[in-house]
């Protein structure tokens, strides 16, 4: 198998969707395409930060990847600074944790690299933002509206925009348009039911959304949309 994931270690469940390993691929192109969450990764030997996306990344090789991937919303906390910093960047992790710098071109196998990942997630571990949790889940559902949602949870829009940004990278429209994206993925049937249940207006607003965020036409992405390494 090229991608797998793990389960999140014991006491990150709450920050910490999974740990992940992806084996080395040469010429075969690997997709990234927007989930809202942010990794921290061993590419090779150096430690990188894999920004929140808001649009697809092509890999046309890779030497073999391992991360962490940081829950919607955990970013910003666990970072220390605003997500939005690292929107669609590889950064090296060593300019936002100096310590990184130390094991940087170590040679380490998969448990010793998972095991550097999450205890350095651990020693910086925050609580996520409530309030963008919160959003989150609101926005996961079909036909949700960030003014209305905003209302739900008694803050302006302005406000929870920019808890948004800061916690996981893009705004709260940006956001819905990303979990209405996955929630796609997960639906059976036909596409007009398909775009219909996950609450775009039309499957021509569908095909459009899917195009942005991944590359793709709606049908060649969900033909192999589960094996599109997040």
């Amino acid at each position: 198998m090229t991608y797998r994931e793990l389960r999140p270690p014991s006491g990150l469940e709450s920050v910490v969707a999974c740990l992940w390993q992806h084996d080395a691929v040469e010429g075969a192109g690997t997709r990234v395409v927007p989930d809202a969450c942010v990794d921290l990764l061993w590419l090779g030997d150096r430690l990188f930060v894999a920004g929140p996306d808001t649009g697809p990344v092509v890999w046309e090789s890779l030497p073999a990847v391992s991360g962490i991937r940081l829950r919607p919303g955990a970013a910003g906390p666990v970072l220390g600074l605003p997500a939005s910093e690292v929107r669609d960047q590889l950064v090296p992790l060593a300019d936002l944790w100096p310590e990184a710098g130390a094991v940087t071109g170590t040679a380490l196998d998969d448990e010793g690299r998972r095991r550097w990942l999450t205890g350095s997630v651990l020693r910086h571990r925050a609580d996520p933002d409530q309030l963008v949790r919160a959003a989150g889940r609101r926005l996961a559902v079909p036909g949700a509206r960030v003014g209305r949602v905003a209302a739900e949870l008694g803050v302006s829009e302005r406000r929870l925009h920019r808890r948004t940004v800061a916690a996981v990278g893009y705004g709260p429209k940006t956001l819905a348009r990303v979990v209405r994206l996955r929630r796609l993925v997960d639906l059976p049937g036909p596409l007009a039911a398909r775009a219909a249940e996950a609450g775009y207006a039309s499957q021509a607003h569908m095909s459009d959304e899917v195009r942005r965020l991944t590359g793709l036409s709606a049908v060649r992405f969900l033909e192999d949309a589960r094996r599109t390494a997040a």
